[in-house]
């Protein structure tokens, strides 16, 4: 006898495999038209106002384009090809590209195609990853690197999970495209399983900012007035100095 799954289970799996692949193809399509904004990462949300599209990437300009024309572009392809109402696109900049696997992987690529020897690349990167905090970095470049055969090369520092739920280990790829045929890369990145958290003072941060907005608020007259009067004091303070200087001499060769 063969247990028959119930169709609502099904049809259940079905809609989540579709969803799946949508997502796949939305964030290719994201990576192609900001591919050179460096972006580390995308996350899509489903809430009911609509969808949510969360982009992080190292040149918030790029993605945002002269008055925000490449998020109206953005925003009109998605609903035209993958029929998503009111989409919402947030922008944020990453803070430590060296922990971004992604943004590694994408540099490492960009500097393969440039003729950068990879044996120089997979060491750079690798330091640069753990003297920013990580636990554990892996780098795999394969490909062809130096001659008509393919080969692997692997730079290991620190300790990264290979079994497990692994759910601290980061895994950024890309594909580099250089004469002698294509380079792949990955990038593997363990964090610390209890990373360090910034305490922020929120009154002195407003207070900082406050101040910020003053200064550039400030006058253009007001300014040039500042300076006018900072050079008068200057410029009389070098003319005090010659004729005390005079007024000394003098006075010496009086007594003499």
């Amino acid at each position: 006898m063969k247990l028959r799954r119930n169709d609502g289970d099904f049809v259940k799996e079905r809609l989540f495999v579709e969803d799946s692949k949508k997502e796949i193809r939305i964030e290719e399509m994201l990576m192609k038209e900001f591919s050179t904004a460096l972006c580390g990462g995308f996350e899509i949300q489903e809430t009911p106002l609509g969808t949510r599209i969360t982009i992080y990437t190292m040149i918030p300009g790029l993605v945002i384009g002269s008055g925000g024309e490449k998020i109206k572009y953005i925003t009109e392809k998605l609903r035209a090809d993958f029929g998503l109402k009111n989409v919402q696109i947030d922008v944020q900049k990453i803070r430590k590209p060296e922990l971004n696997p992604l943004v590694v992987a994408q540099s490492i690529a960009a500097a393969l195609e440039k003729g950068v020897n990879y044996k120089k690349l997979g060491n750079f990167y690798l330091s640069k990853v753990m003297r920013a905090g990580a636990r554990g970095c892996e780098i795999v470049i394969a490909g062809k690197l130096g001659g008509e055969k393919s080969r692997k090369e692997r730079f290991y520092a620190g300790f990264v999970e290979k079994s497990g739920t692994r759910e601290f280990v980061l895994k950024g790829t890309a594909v580099a495209n250089p004469k002698l045929g294509n380079i792949g890369i990955k990038v593997f990145i363990m964090m610390d399983k209890e990373p360090a958290v910034e305490h922020v003072d929120v009154e002195k941060e407003a207070e900082k900012v406050v101040e910020e907005v003053i200064k550039e608020e400030q006058p253009a007259e007001q300014k040039s007035e500042e300076a006018g009067e900072q050079n008068i004091e200057e410029a009389a303070a070098e003319t005090a100095e010659p004729a005390a200087e005079k007024a000394e001499s003098e006075k010496e060769e009086k007594d003499d």
